[in-house]
């Protein structure tokens, strides 16, 4: 996709008020969100090296943030046989259709293709999103009610 064919669509997005839309042709997709005014800001904290004048020998000790990429290099042998089940989009997690119902699907569960095994909840559109796979949900990594990023890994299914 081209720069020229982005930037109307950010105007498209002023020009509506809208905060995020995503679009896919094919291949090609595009994800663009705009800040609000209640978007919180998260920085990372910055690790300081002691002055040498200081009588402490505490040195703070390096957050540790486990990527996408870290997960998967650090998956059992076992777990690579697994299939993924990814978000096809941002928003918030719902492991039910409401907080009174039961957890569309547990570790356990026996699933095929059009198994709902979620909601990701997307402005205000409530998405079921389906395992498109057979077999059994052998890990949830993510908790009910958290935000999802595109592509974030949901579940992992032992296929049949």
């Amino acid at each position: 996709m081209d720069l020229d064919k982005i930037k109307e669509l950010v105007q498209l997005m002023v020009d509506n008020d809208l905060v995020e839309i995503s679009l896919r042709d094919g291949a090609e997709e595009v994800n663009l969100r705009r800040p609000t005014a209640g978007d919180v800001v998260v920085s990372t904290p910055v690790q300081t090296l002691p002055l040498p004048q200081q009588e402490s020998e505490v040195v703070p000790e390096p957050v540790a943030e486990e990527t996408e990429q870290q997960a998967a290099a650090a998956r059992t042998k076992e777990e690579e046989e697994l299939v993924v089940i990814r978000s096809p989009m941002v928003g918030t997690f719902y492991e039910a259709s409401s907080p009174d119902n039961p957890p569309f699907v547990t570790v356990g569960s026996q699933v095929t293709p059009d198994s709902v095994v979620c909601i990701v909840e997307a402005m205000k559109v409530f998405n079921e999103i389906k395992a498109e796979v057979a077999g059994t949900i052998e890990k949830i990594l993510i908790a009910n009610e958290g935000p999802v990023e595109y592509g974030q890994e949901l579940y992992l299914v032992r296929p049949r």
